[in-house]
Parts: structure tokens; C-alpha cells; sequence
């Protein structure tokens, strides 16, 4: 890949593309009914496909550009701030415009196509937050309950929506169970991200959830949060496949729980140094810090864990719809 092309996919954060083949995997599964016409089948999956990474793209590009002078603190994230410099802030910008001029043009093709308008509507209010949650004036991540809503809306529920929407219009109300427990699940899983930003966003001033709520109490959300949306998933998922008489396939829906806890044994480690964090001295405090920076930056792992998970189910839901 010639050097422009890594530094934009470093800017662009190209490693979410594959939780975000989950999003359209998931809301193909829950949506698409037999038969299906094969071309306007593979159309429709391919344009919403196209279309949520480029909404993706555009909000890590404005993620990135905006969070800069906090980013610079972050050693962590040396690399990131050096790709911006060099390809450019003025023209990473540009390529926003022209991104989001270009999905526009896909989306409205495709609602056309489709006669979904709310595929328009769904895509415009989602990128407007996806945008706003980084930049000023109303920087969302910076506002309390607010940013957590966001990220629900943005890294959840309106992807999910648009690819459900691009082949039904019908409600399925375990559909929407699974979704709230997805919704719960991806902010779960977004806590330990917070939590190791905590101590840049609350030295620059950024109120986000965990610096409102402290380490503890944040990474006991966390844990709540996580389970609740696993459980929910689960129960709705496997509700599905009972009303298909499909309930054979319903010991499936034991992966996610086994696969949370073992998620939740990592969430309950750092909340005990969390917690122990709290309560030292100021020396100890220091020592405390360095672990749950540490530990907290493990959580692409879990992230990628819990994703896989849903996504492989989601492929076996989609599988029955055809195949039993």
C-alpha cells in the first residue's frame, strides 16, 4: 500500500471495517425474508455495506482531526497524531466532504431502489451524530449522558437499522430486543476504552461519562452493562429460532455467555484496580494508574471477542433462513 494510502487508513481507523461487516451481517439476518431476488439481493448488500463503512470512515476521520491536541498527550496514540500530520488536516477535511457527498449520492440510490426513505433519514441523523460526537460546537462525547447515547445510536443501532431496513419493513419485536441488547453491549464493551482515556480527558477537561462517574463506578457500569446486553441478545435470539422451530439450535445462543464471562473476568479485574485506585495514597495511586492503563488498553481484544461472537450467530441465524 503506497505510503498516503496507510496513513489515511491509520486516520480512518480502518481496524473497526470488520465490527462493522458485524453490523450488516446482523441486521441482514434479522431482516432478509426467503426468496430473495439474487441481483437486487446482492445489490442491496453491497451498497449498505459500502455505505456503513463510509459513514464509519467519516466518523473516525472526525474523531481523529478533532481529538487532536488531546491526542498529542497520549503516547499511545503517537502514531495516529503523526499520520494526521502527514497527510494533512486541511485535506483530510476535503476528503470528509467528498465522502460524505458520495454516500449521500449511494444512499439515496438505494432508498430510491428500495422505496425506503427511512434509509435516507436513517443515515442522516446517524452520520450528523457521528460527526458532532467529535466535533465542535457541540463535541457530544463531551456531555455527560449524551456521548453514551451517541455512541449507542451511532455503533449500534443505526447501522443495524440500515441494513434491516435495506431488505424489510416489517418490525420483528425480537429484532428490537436483540438491538437493545447490542446497543447495551457495545457501550459495555466502549467502558474500558473511557477508562483508559480517563486520566487525558479529565486533565483536558472533557466530561465524558467515566470522568463524571469516577474509575469504580464506571467500570461497574461496565460490567452491568455488558451482561444486560449479553443476556438480552441471548434471550432474543434464541426466542427467534423457537418461533421457528428451531429451538434444537437454541443451545448456540450458550456461546455469548460464555464468551461475556470470560470478557467480564478481564471488566472485573479492572474494576478491582479501579476501585483500589480510589482508595490509596498518592504514591500507590501513581503505580495504580500505570496498571489500568495498561490493563484498559487490552479491551480491543475484548471488543473483537464479544463482535465475533454476535456475528457468527447472526451468520447462523441468516444460514437457517434459507437452508432449514
Amino acid at each position: 500500500m503506497p505510503a498516503a494510502g496507510k496513513l489515511f487508513a491509520k486516520i480512518s481507523r480502518s481496524e473497526f471495517l470488520l465490527p462493522n461487516l458485524g453490523s450488516l451481517i446482523m441486521g441482514l439476518a434479522w431482516g432478509v425474508t426467503p426468496p430473495v431476488d439474487p441481483a437486487g439481493g446482492i445489490l442491496s448488500v453491497a451498497l449498505s455495506f459500502l455505505i456503513i463503512n463510509l459513514s464509519s470512515l467519516i466518523g473516525a476521520q472526525a474523531n481523529t482531526l478533532y481529538d487532536y491536541d488531546l491526542d498529542l498527550k497520549d503516547e499511545r496514540k503517537k502514531e495516529l497524531v503523526q499520520a494526521l500530520d502527514r497527510f494533512g488536516h486541511e485535506k483530510v477535511r476535503n476528503v470528509m466532504i467528498l465522502e460524505i457527498l458520495l454516500t449521500l449520492v449511494l444512499v439515496s440510490a438505494l432508498a430510491l431502489y428500495m422505496q425506503e426513505p427511512i434509509l435516507l433519514a436513517l443515515w442522516i441523523v446517524g452520520i450528523s451524530l457521528g460527526v458532532a460526537f467529535s466535533a465542535p460546537p457541540l463535541r457530544l462525547k463531551a456531555r455527560f449522558w449524551i456521548g453514551p447515547i451517541c455512541q449507542m445510536l451511532v455503533l449500534a443501532v443505526f447501522p443495524v437499522l440500515f441494513a434491516y431496513y435495506a431488505f424489510t419493513s416489517e418490525v420483528n419485536a425480537y429484532f428490537l430486543v436483540s438491538l437493545a441488547g447490542l446497543s447495551l453491549t457495545v457501550y459495555g464493551v466502549i467502558v474500558p476504552t473511557e477508562i483508559r482515556d480517563y486520566f487525558g480527558d479529565k486533565a483536558m477537561g472533557i466530561q465524558t461519562l467515566t470522568v463524571r462517574l469516577g474509575l469504580s463506578r464506571a467500570a461497574a457500569m461496565g460490567i452491568a452493562l455488558l451482561g444486560a446486553g449479553a443476556a438480552l441478545s441471548a434471550t432474543a435470539l434464541f426466542l427467534e429460532w423457537v418461533r421457528n422451530q428451531l429451538s434444537v439450535l437454541g443451545v448456540l445462543v450458550l456461546a455469548i455467555p460464555i464468551v461475556v464471562l470470560f470478557v467480564l473476568s478481564k471488566f472485573w479485574k479492572l474494576y478491582c484496580l479501579t476501585r483500589d485506585f480510589d482508595g490509596e495514597n498518592t504514591q500507590d495511586r501513581l503505580a495504580l494508574e500505570g496498571k489500568i492503563t495498561n490493563l484498559s488498553s487490552e479491551n480491543p481484544k475484548w471488543i473483537m471477542l464479544v463482535t465475533q461472537t454476535y456475528m457468527i450467530l447472526s451468520i447462523i441465524l441468516l444460514i437457517t433462513k434459507f437452508f432449514l
